[in-house]
C-alpha cells in the first residue's frame, strides 16, 4: 500500500502517524512544500497549484499510489476538486475537515481554533452553521501558532498557545483544532486551558477514511496489535526533492513515530 500526504509543512505529521499506527506496512510519501509555505495567505489558485505539484511529485516518486491524503484545511478547501479531477477514480483523494460536528454533539459551548485566514473564511462559517446550529461557538484566530509549531520553538509555541487560550471563554468545554499543526502541541494546548476542554482533531478520522477508501482495514494480528510482518517505508519530499524528515518534525512524538525502528 502506497499513500501520499500533501501539505505545506509538518502539519501532516499527526495524520501520517495515525496512518502508520493503523497500517505500519504501508509506504508513506510525505510531500511537503517548504519553498512556498505557508499556503494560508496564498490565493486559491496558488494553493491549488502547490497541492497539485505535491501530489504529482509523490506519484512520480512512488510510481503508483493507492491514495492521496490532503491533511490541510486550506488545501482541502481550495484544491480537492482539482486533485480529484486529475487523479480520481484511479487514485482516491481524501481531504480534511475540522471536527466541528463531533465537538458540537454534546451541545455545550465549543471553540474552534484555526489560522487567521481560515477563521475569516466562508468555508468555516458554513461548517459552523451546518454542524453547530444552536451551539455557542467561539472562533479563535490563533495568531502565529502554525508558524510556531513549524519552527518547533518552545517559547514561540507557548506564546502563541497562551494568546489563543486567552481568547477562549472559560465556559468552553470542547476545542476543535482546526489546523493540523495544532495536533502536534495538543498537550500544551490542554495545559493552557487547564484541562477543562476536550480537544477534537481530524487526524484519526482522516486516516480511517483513507483506509476505507482503499479497502485496507487496520493491519493487525487478530488481537488488535499491528502485525509485524512488514514495516512500510517513509519517503520525504520537500518541494519535489528527496529529503529527510525535517529536524523540527523530530521535536514531536508524531514525527518520531515515523522513524525507522
Amino acid at each position: 500500500m502506497r499513500i501520499a500526504l500533501v501539505d505545506s509543512g509538518i502539519g501532516m505529521l499527526s495524520t501520517a502517524s495515525a496512518l502508520h499506527a493503523a497500517r505500519p506496512d504501508a509506504d508513506l510519501y510525505l510531500s511537503m512544500d517548504p519553498d512556498h509555505m505557508p499556503w494560508g495567505p496564498r490565493t486559491p489558485e496558488q494553493v491549488i497549484d502547490r497541492a497539485l505539484a505535491g501530489a504529482r511529485a509523490a506519484l512520480e516518486a512512488a510510481g503508483d499510489l493507492d491514495a492521496v491524503v490532503v491533511p490541510c484545511n486550506t488545501a482541502s478547501v481550495h484544491g480537492l476538486e482539482r486533485l480529484r479531477t486529475e487523479l480520481e477514480p484511479g487514485i482516491p483523494v481524501i481531504g480534511t475537515v475540522p471536527a466541528i460536528k463531533p465537538a458540537a454533539a454534546s451541545g455545550t459551548p465549543i471553540a474552534v481554533w484555526s489560522t487567521e485566514a481560515t477563521t475569516r473564511s466562508s468555508y468555516q462559517q458554513r461548517l459552523v452553521a451546518d454542524f453547530a446550529r444552536g451551539v455557542d461557538v467561539t472562533q479563535v484566530a490563533c495568531r502565529g501558532l502554525a508558524e510556531a509549531v513549524e519552527s518547533a520553538d518552545p517559547s514561540l509555541i507557548d506564546t502563541a498557545v497562551a494568546y489563543a487560550a486567552s481568547l477562549t471563554p472559560p465556559e468552553v468545554r470542547g476545542v476543535v483544532l482546526g489546523c493540523t499543526h495544532y495536533d502536534l502541541v495538543d498537550a500544551e494546548i490542554s495545559g493552557a486551558l487547564s484541562g477543562r476542554a476536550e480537544l477534537f482533531t481530524a487526524a484519526r478520522a482522516v486516516a480511517a477514511q483513507t483506509l476505507r477508501r482503499v479497502g485496507g482495514a487496520e493491519h493487525t494480528d487478530g488481537r488488535g496489535t499491528p502485525a509485524p510482518d512488514r514495516v512500510g517505508r517513509v519517503t520525504v519530499l520537500t518541494s519535489g526533492r528527496a529529503a529527510e524528515l525535517p529536524r523540527a518534525a523530530l521535536a514531536y512524538p508524531a514525527g518520531r513515530s515515523l522513524l525507522p525502528r
